[in-house]
């Protein structure tokens, strides 16, 4: 491959095994357009690809457990299991709770071992969930307790978002941030639809044979996925958010704000998208098992499809304005969920399966979007602070490699919403009989987060908005102070 015409070779590599790049200037336009955008993007699909299988595995338990549930009398169902709705809900949410733990040292993985090698690493770590899987089903006898043991291995499918993110985020230029990682995050949270729609058609005949089948799909996926990203990814030397980097990260106010929006928005996604199976089936509700195989993935769906709008609209008229109204259309998400229930919920009188359906389809819409405009809203951020140091090439190297810190940081507490939403539903229906008190607090978080997102970026200006490309570093130290 010949070096672009700035002198700058992409293609040479350091005497460390694997493939390494040492000359990355994304930000160059010459260097861009001549030669990094395809490596870039070569670089981009096969993350995607990985992620992709990753969601579908840390969220595999979401739809095993519509067919692990009791039966009508409260005896076991066909797979020989007799869980409660309770219990489903606590499988679905410990491998939330166990991805959103390992997303912070999956960040670190990056600059320790390279963005590709440790693709390579993480996909093939996806065999032993899927193989634990395959033997738990076939074994009804087993503890409740080890059931969410093994369960909680999926987690290590939500660890692969940290790392792909982060690892993405050093090959794009600022400008183009967050059309990329909106994609990234997206082909992978489509992963979550994929499972739950292919499962359904896999799992029909609901025995544990039917179960495990799911894992004879899923164990060669990660094998294609890791051997995909052995022969075609690349490690950059420029990819080091290391400990001090992420620890400075740590220590700006910017990078806990964006956490606490980050449960409202991805929290919101992982954690509906794991328990809306499970709330279909629930007799407490509308008791719609057919519903949950069928249609249940459509919620992940929506949700995956937005996200990268999201990011988009972010580039276009700034992550902040975008927030704001993915948290005001949550908000009008949740009081229809909880009006649909009827008289539990205190809005309307009778039920309406309809109204819930269509209320939680907004709810996904609305946090997909969300998902990309608060992701999109972090470089930017980190950026305005370095043009804030000088803009100098070193100065906004260490606001990219902030920011890797931060992506880190944010991904990882955000994912935690993952795990509480199905532990609140769960709460709420075993103290209360119904899930309302739990869909009323959802609703209380999002107008604060609403308010929040207004008062720190958006109240004197956009500041989750990416710099115009003709700003001073002047015109972003004044957003930035904001």
């Amino acid at each position: 491959m010949s070096a672009p015409s700035t002198g700058r070779n992409p293609d040479r590599r350091t005497s460390r095994s694997g493939r390494w790049i040492d000359d990355w200037h994304p930000e160059d336009p010459v260097f861009w357009n001549e030669t990094g955008r395809r490596i870039a993007r070569r670089n981009l699909v096969l993350s995607v690809i990985a992620e992709h299988f990753g969601f579908s595995v840390w969220v595999m338990w979401s739809i095993l457990v519509v067919k692990m549930g009791a039966n009508a009398d409260g005896g076991p169902g066909p797979a020989g299991f007799a869980l409660t709705i309770d219990q489903q809900l606590w499988l679905v949410a410990v491998p939330s709770g166990v991805g959103a733990f390992l997303r912070l040292p999956y960040t670190f993985a990056v600059p320790v071992f390279g963005g590709r090698n440790w693709t390579v690493f993480s996909a093939l770590l996806l065999v032993v969930p899927c193989a634990l899987m395959m033997w738990a089903v076939r074994h009804p006898e087993l503890s409740f307790g080890t059931l969410l043991m093994i369960a909680g291995v999926a987690g290590v499918g939500g660890g692969n978002f940290a790392s792909s993110m982060t690892n993405i985020s050093f090959f794009y230029p600022e400008k183009e941030k967050g059309w990329a990682l909106g994609l990234n995050a997206a082909g992978g949270n489509l992963g979550v639809a994929v499972i739950q729609k292919l499962g359904a058609v896999v799992i029909a005949g609901g025995t544990g044979a039917a179960l495990a089948q799911i894992g004879l799909i899923y164990i060669p996926l990660a094998i294609v996925a890791a051997v995909g990203a052995l022969l075609f990814m690349d490690n950059l030397s420029e990819a080091k958010a290391d400990f001090g980097s992420t620890a400075s990260a740590a220590r700006r106010g910017q990078t806990w704000i964006m956490s606490f929006l980050y449960i409202g928005t991805f929290g919101s996604f992982i954690g509906y998208s794991s328990a809306f199976p499970a709330l279909l089936k629930n007799p407490a509700l509308f008791n719609r098992p057919d519903f949950a195989l069928g249609y249940g993935f459509l919620g992940a769906l929506v949700g995956s499809v937005a996200r990268p709008l999201g990011g988009r609209l972010g580039d276009r008229i700034g992550g902040a304005k975008v927030t704001v109204a993915a948290f005001a259309v949550m908000t009008l998400g949740g009081l229809g969920a909880v009006a649909s229930i009827g008289r539990r919920g205190g809005i309307l009188d009778r039920p309406s399966f309809g109204l819930f359906f269509a209320s939680f389809m907004l709810l996904f819409l609305a946090s997909g979007i969300g998902n990309g405009s608060t992701y999109r809203m972090i470089p930017a951020i980190f950026a305005a602070r370095g043009a804030r140091n000088g803009g100098t090439a070193e100065a906004m190297l260490r606001a990219r490699r902030e920011a890797a810190g931060a992506i880190g940081i944010c991904s990882a507490v955000g994912a935690f919403g993952g795990f509480l939403v199905p532990i609140i539903y769960a709460e709420s229906n075993k103290a209360y009989g119904t899930i309302a008190p739990a869909l009323w607090v959802y609703v209380g978080l999002f107008v604060v987060m609403a308010v929040v997102t207004w008062l720190c970026y958006l109240r004197r200006g956009d500041i989750g908005a990416r710099p115009s490309p003709a700003a001073t570093p002047s015109q972003v130290l004044a957003a930035s102070t904001h």
